[in-house]
């Protein structure tokens, strides 16, 4: 509870001669506020960087690696049957013909107001394995839940289809396989595993007003047609691995003529891959230099002041920057990464030409990207030294200054308690001294009325 003191007997502002006395006694801890501050600007110009490197060290890492520059593409001379490519693809061109599409097995019922009794249903699937499937009732909600509820990978679904000469309302029920491919067929009979294997359950898609609508069936393609070496390949689905090594191909229309897939180097998605890192290096080179920069300020007497960055004058960050220099700028078995279009400017800046990149790649591949991963391993390396989640140098400081500012953290607490006694002493030191001095003012006051006492009773005498 605060004390109100002021003027008590004294006369004096007391609350602000403690509070002046508090600001004198706190200067400690306004010290380490103040370091905490600047340790909390350190660590987070620490953080930004050492998010930057690693960033730069993943991909660095993975362009450094063999096959990451085995980058192909692929064109299809027919909007019906699309490419892909994925690592492994090389050179090259096929020619194909798309004979048949990939299908589900879809049929329905004859038109029923409920399923028949028994209501015992099986399905037979490719493998010739029967399902039995017992609906709760013979309704056809019951049977559409009861199929759509096992595990024979066929969907049910009800279907309306007009009204008995009763006006009862009539339904079919449709039953299409779940994928597709020839071995997604299936036959539904109305009876148990036993009746269809003494031949005497009902065959529900073979009745009288029932039909098959599409039978299940694979894709299918032709490789190298009207030659001697014709060679066909099915699939269950319309898609179709590795025609070509690491090209896969997904067709949608089938084709009369052959369609001529194409496979080449991708020497945009290369180039982009050499551009990426060197845009990484100067995204770290920019944060550095910014935090590395001189600021000046005017306060509001006109007094001009400088401040430096975090990272002016830290070995560490030098020691980054340069080690990041040095992987993308020195030679390389004799030759500049100049050569391949990665220079270092006058300002410290990375630069990639794109049009010199393509000509080195166009007269030696192999050297070029050869070249591009020496580069990207350089930077791995030297990114990884500094951001390794583990004992990298930046993740060393970062752990240094939340050592600190946990330390900090203590000792302001501490101060809080040393500062809140402090001040309950003066305030009850301050109280003191105001009843001391009323008490004196109180004896005073008595012996004043004393003396006067004895003086007018002297006078009465004489």
């Amino acid at each position: 509870m605060a004390i109100s003191l002021d003027g008590l007997s004294s006369g004096l502002d007391t609350t602000s001669l403690i509070s002046q006395l508090m600001t004198v006694a706190a200067q400690p801890q306004t010290l380490l506020k103040g370091q905490v501050s600047s340790t909390n600007t350190e660590l987070a110009a620490f953080q930004g960087l050492n998010s930057r490197l690693a960033t730069l060290a993943d991909a660095a890492t993975a362009a450094a690696k063999p096959s990451s520059l085995d980058l192909y593409s692929a064109t299809s001379s027919s909007t019906g049957l699309a490419v892909s490519v994925a690592t492994g693809a090389s050179a090259g061109e096929l020619q194909v013909v798309v004979s048949a599409l990939a299908q589900s097995q879809i049929g329905v019922s004859a038109a029923m107001s409920a399923w028949p009794s028994p209501s015992t249903i099986t399905i037979v699937g490719h493998s010739g394995t029967p399902l039995e499937i017992t609906p709760a009732s013979n309704s056809i909600d019951d049977v559409v839940s009861a199929i759509n509820g096992s595990t024979a990978g066929v969907n049910a679904t009800k279907v309306a289809s007009g009204v008995d000469g009763s006006g009862n309302p009539l339904f079919r029920i449709q039953f299409s396989s779940k994928t597709t491919g020839a071995d997604s067929a299936f036959t539904v009979y109305q009876g148990t595993a036993a009746d269809v294997a003494g031949g005497t359950a009902t065959n529900v898609l073979t009745t009288p007003g029932s039909a098959v609508i599409k039978t299940a069936q694979d894709a299918s393609i032709k490789l190298f047609a009207g030659t001697s070496a014709e060679q066909v390949i099915t699939s269950p689905t319309n898609t179709f691995t590795n025609l070509l090594q690491g090209v896969s191909v997904t067709a949608s229309a089938v084709s009369t003529d052959p369609v001529t897939i194409s496979v080449a180097r991708d020497d945009k998605k290369i180039s982009d891959v050499a551009s990426s890192l060197v845009a990484s290096v100067n995204s770290a080179f920019v944060l550095i230099a910014a935090q590395t920069a001189v600021s000046t300020s005017t306060d509001a007497n006109g007094v001009t002041t400088t401040k430096a960055g975090v990272f002016a004058g830290d070995a560490t960050i030098r020691d980054i920057r340069q080690k990041a220099l040095d992987a993308v700028g020195l030679p390389i078995n004799g030759h500049s990464p100049s050569e391949y279009g990665i220079s270092v400017d006058r300002t410290g800046t990375v630069t990639f030409d794109a049009d010199k990149f393509a000509a080195a790649l166009a007269a030696d591949p192999t050297t070029t990207m050869a070249a591009i991963q020496t580069v990207a391993s350089r930077l791995a390396a030297s990114s990884t030294a500094a951001s390794d989640k583990y004992d990298g140098t930046l993740t060393n400081r970062i752990t240094g200054d939340q050592t600190q500012l946990k330390s900090l953290g203590d000792q302001i607490s501490a101060w809080d308690t040393r500062l809140a006694i402090r001040k309950s002493t003066l305030e009850r030191t301050f109280s003191n001294m105001e009843v001391m001095l009323s008490n004196l003012k109180a004896q005073s006051a008595a012996l004043s009325s004393q003396l006067s006492s004895l003086s007018t009773s002297t006078g009465t005498t004489g």
